[in-house]
């Protein structure tokens, strides 16, 4: 097949492949208790194996090798796309498919001497697991609840942080910053699959997502250590399984009397009566409980969202879970959000600007840039940092406030 004919190919599957996922959301949403039975044949569709391998040819990492030693680049030119596809396909159909352990590499975490695990699963994992969240996401899309922000389509870090400064600007001026321990590594398997069976009865999707889950970590040592708990982060798969997971946090607000789901008169009602309202902002792990009460409201809500997580065997960081009141406050995402006096006048407004951390990365990077390349001349120098800076403003632009662009100016 050449470039021409696989273009073509991958229009028209392309073009499948959303006609089947609208037609999935639509059924998951109009009927909210209803378990899909068919789903493994979808998997291993030529059309969704094809749009998947797409989005790894086309991800950032399709250069990197898992344990296998072969780039999404080694499969093009030894092995040709269309082969490949084939083979992936009659193991999947055949049920002789199984997913090799990832590879472990540590990578530093922006702005502290810590490192991160990230798994590298191998190309044809990669692919698999890319037309399982073909199939998958559409269907859970349904469920997620509009206060979950993270790795969902057409939701960004701007809508959650526009959303904590919409609710701390009016009565919601207690903030319990969450941070979950270890969340990616830690979710609880069982748990986790508990929640995807009640959308899922095909048992063969049960399978491949329970054998991805259970794939192993070779480590940086070269030992091969099991994984009983958590999901890879780097994995394609990660971001809607831990949305799936976290999902528990989500529920428990929404359906909590004093959640989103009232009215507004009841609302009132409960403030005239002194008595809390909550709203949750999520992107992932990182989340944000807005509280319309007291600092005692939000600690004793504390103690209950620990409660929740614990059922999917997760738990609070107690030095970074903080209660924050708005005019000390918070970064979130980061931003830094924060109630202050506006210049020249008595009136106070919830500001938000880049927080000190997002600035400090920013530096550093075009100090070890600049230093890197002294020898250069300015004008080349330049080109190569202007991108970066540009990049920088145009994502902090966006949502913030006058105060920014004193930041923006000072560090320009």
């Amino acid at each position: 097949m050449n470039t021409d004919e696989l273009a073509l190919a991958l229009f028209r599957a392309e073009r499948r492949v959303l006609e089947i996922q609208t037609k999935l959301h639509c059924w998951a949403r109009d009927d909210t208790h209803r378990r899909f039975d068919d789903l493994f044949n979808l998997v291993a569709d030529p059309a969704f194996l094809l749009v998947a391998w797409d989005r790894v040819r086309g991800n950032k990492g399709a250069r990197t090798a898992g344990v296998d030693g072969q780039t999404a680049y080694y499969v093009e030119a030894e092995i040709g796309v269309e082969v490949f596809l084939e083979q992936l396909r009659a193991e999947l159909k055949d049920r002789s498919f199984r997913p090799l352990p990832t590879q472990e590499r540590m990578i530093p975490k922006p702005g502290t001497t810590k490192r991160r695990r990230l798994g590298i699963s191998t190309v044809r994992d990669r692919v698999v697991q890319a037309s399982l969240k073909l199939v998958l996401e559409p269907i859970f899309e349904a469920d997620f609840l509009p206060c979950s922000y993270g790795f969902r389509p057409k939701r960004r870090t701007h809508d959650a942080v526009a959303e904590v400064r919409h609710f701390t600007a009016r009565s919601y001026e207690w903030v319990v910053e969450g941070d979950i321990k270890a969340c990616f590594d830690e979710i609880s398997h069982p748990g986790l699959m508990d929640r995807v069976r009640t959308r899922v009865g095909d048992k063969r999707v049960l399978g491949l997502v329970k054998a991805f889950l259970k794939a192993g970590i070779l480590e940086e040592d070269r030992q091969l250590r099991d994984t009983d708990a958590g999901t890879p982060q780097g994995s394609i798969l990660s971001p809607l399984l831990s949305n799936v997971a976290l999902s528990v946090l989500d529920e428990y607000i929404a359906q909590a009397p004093v959640g989103p789901g009232i009215s507004r008169n009841e609302r009132l009602t409960r403030r005239r009566h002194d008595r809390p309202n909550y709203r949750l902002v999520r992107y992932a792990d990182d989340w944000c409980l807005l509280v319309s009460g007291t600092k005692d409201d939000a600690e004793a809500l504390r103690e209950e969202i620990a409660g929740v997580l614990s059922t999917m065997d997760l738990r609070l960081s107690p030095d970074k879970t903080l209660i924050t009141h708005i005019d000390e406050g918070l970064d979130f995402l980061g931003w830094h959000i924060q109630r202050r006096r506006k210049r020249g006048t008595n009136r106070r407004y919830v500001y938000t600007y880049p927080a000190a951390k997002a600035i400090k990365a920013a530096t550093a990077k075009v100090k070890t840039r600049c230093r890197q390349n002294t020898n250069l001349p300015l004008e080349t120098l330049l080109l190569g940092l202007n991108p970066i800076l540009r990049g920088w403003t145009a994502h902090f632009r966006p949502g913030a406030s006058a105060i920014a662009f004193g930041y923006l100016r000072a560090f320009t």
